[in-house]
């Protein structure tokens, strides 16, 4: 192999791998480890198998947490056929499912949750677990001991 053919097969494979690499480290060092700002899978409880993306973002010293894209087969145009509110009939995917959450401690506490399932709203808070690799969230009515708690897995 020639000189330059090497140097343009070395060139491609840098210019393929830098904007990978570049990505990662523009999300590393704007969203801190101890954060959960960031993209997270949610995983069926029933089926162990994963349901959707979560986006959370940072508004205004609160997370909100969109559906960004359905992971289940043919889910994909589903409508929130059971909210009543102003999310009733509207699509899931895109739909903003998680407010309010603000830091207290090692905690978000404070917002709500949208079960897009049923339609019903409920407090929230969640926590970041194995090293920020998890996030536990926990939708409850009144008091957090009666309420359920999921595990989403960081996206990179």
């Amino acid at each position: 192999m020639s000189d330059r053919i090497r140097i343009l097969a070395a060139a491609v494979l840098i210019a393929g791998i830098t904007p990978a690499m570049a990505q990662s480290a523009i999300q590393s060092a704007t969203v801190p480890p101890d954060s959960p700002v960031g993209l997270w899978k949610t995983i069926d409880e029933a089926t162990k198998q994963p349901k959707a993306l979560i986006r959370i973002s940072d508004q205004g010293g609160a997370l909100v947490g969109r559906i960004e894209k359905i992971l289940v087969p043919n889910a994909g145009d589903a409508v929130c056929d059971q909210c009543t509110d102003q999310r009733k009939d509207k699509p899931i995917q895109g739909m903003t499912i998680l407010s309010g959450l603000k830091k207290e401690g090692q905690e978000w506490t404070g917002g709500e949750i949208l079960d897009p399932n049923n339609g019903k709203v409920y407090k929230a808070m969640a926590k970041l677990a194995d090293g920020g690799r998890k996030l536990e969230v926990r939708g409850f009515v009144g008091i957090p001991t009666i309420g359920r708690t999921q595990s989403w897995l960081r996206e990179n």
